[in-house]
């Protein structure tokens, strides 16, 4: 989403003078707390490359004439490609949107509560979610983008994770990409991570024998205790990530779901299995490096007749209602489960979406706003 789309509440508001209104939610002197970019980074981002100011709203009001929305935020979404917008020029083939501006509040994906509306689409009280602001108040210019919430008989966090941005992903993953069959070895790195842990969870409903890879071994116990993985590995601890592979897969991968790259990847071309399939949707590993790692096995490919493909959420938008028509009754019926690391107050914001980085989250990373 364009970045100039989402305007700061603060310059919209600070010159509006209130009045009193019978529903709480448009007293006079809000207080808006935001988490602003202090300037440009490059490498991964620290905590002090952002920063806490707390506005003061006069009017919690959408303006005369503007169809925008004004919400709420409830939750929002750690994710790993909004690194990419901290930096001057985004160039990423996961990551399309425009950069941050330095002075401005950070926005990604979040869940809402609408408190005014100026669309036809959108009422006061509807929740929603889509892209907002890092604030706890925002007027978003571009509603269409938001989704409304219908189903709340599961936790409003999930919006975030599995049934948001990564639902959607890990679904284009096995049922639109890969198409695991029963039967066949799928093996997913980041397997823990928010995307991982729902695909995983897919492909063992499918019959797949799943294999999983992360960075602890809690996780490593979360996916095979938890999630129902068959097997799963700590590749920190691994010296050989070939013979890990062989150890866990040794009949060979069918369908490998990538979020790392590098070394990983070129491991699992060793251990590919004739007409395999690989889908990449992030490489973890190789976003701050100055040089990309060597794929020393690319020529596998060939010898494999292995099928590669990358892909992003943004093109599977349009099944959204088809991926709640399957994901709400396994959630309902616990037959999938989705863990959220959840950190309370914007104000430990930076550090949780900085934690991303160096796997320090446990599950799909949420920061929690105080309700009104």
């Amino acid at each position: 989403m364009k970045t100039r789309n989402y305007i700061s509440l603060t310059i919209m508001y600070l010159s509006i003078m209130g009045e009193k209104s019978r529903n709480d939610w448009r007293a006079e002197e809000v207080k808006n707390k935001q988490v602003i970019l202090r300037d440009y980074v490059s490498g991964y981002p620290k905590e002090s490359d952002m920063y806490i100011v707390t506005s003061t709203i006069n009017k919690l009001k959408v303006p005369e004439g503007s169809n925008g929305v004004l919400v709420k935020n409830l939750y929002l979404s750690c994710d790993p490609t909004m690194q990419f917008r901290m930096r001057k020029n985004p160039h990423s083939p996961s990551h399309q949107s425009e950069s941050y501006v330095p002075g401005s509040p950070i926005n990604g994906f979040g869940v809402a509560k609408v408190l005014d509306s100026g669309h036809a689409e959108f009422s006061a009280g509807d929740l929603v979610w889509g892209t907002t602001s890092w604030e706890e108040y925002s007027l978003i210019q571009n509603p269409e983008q938001l989704k409304k919430i219908h189903h709340t008989d599961v936790p409003l966090t999930h919006y975030t994770g599995i049934l948001g941005m990564p639902g959607i992903t890990a679904y284009a993953a096995i049922y639109e990409v890969g198409l695991p069959k029963k039967g066949e070895c799928v093996f997913i790195s980041a397997a823990s991570g928010a995307v991982g842990q729902i695909a995983g969870q897919f492909a063992k409903l499918l019959g797949c024998y799943v294999v999983g890879s992360a960075g602890t071994q809690q996780k490593i116990n979360l996916l095979k205790n938890k999630f129902g993985f068959d097997d799963a590995f700590n590749y920190k601890q691994e010296p050989d990530l070939d013979a890990a592979l062989k150890r866990c897969c040794p009949e060979g991968i069918d369908f490998y779901l990538d979020h790392v790259g590098g070394k990983m990847l070129d491991a699992v071309l060793l251990n590919m299995k004739v007409h395999g399939r690989i889908a990449i949707c992030g490489m973890i590993s190789q976003y701050n490096l100055d040089e990309p790692e060597l794929l020393r096995n690319v020529m596998l490919l060939a010898l494999k007749r292995l099928t590669v493909k990358g892909f992003t959420h943004r093109d599977y938008h349009h099944l959204y209602p088809k991926i709640l028509e399957l994901v709400l009754p396994y959630i309902r019926d616990k037959k999938i489960f989705y863990v959220e690391d959840i950190v309370e107050g914007l104000e430990n914001g930076p550090a949780a979406l900085v934690g991303l980085f160096t796997g320090r989250n446990f599950g799909k990373q949420i920061v929690a706003l105080p309700p009104q």
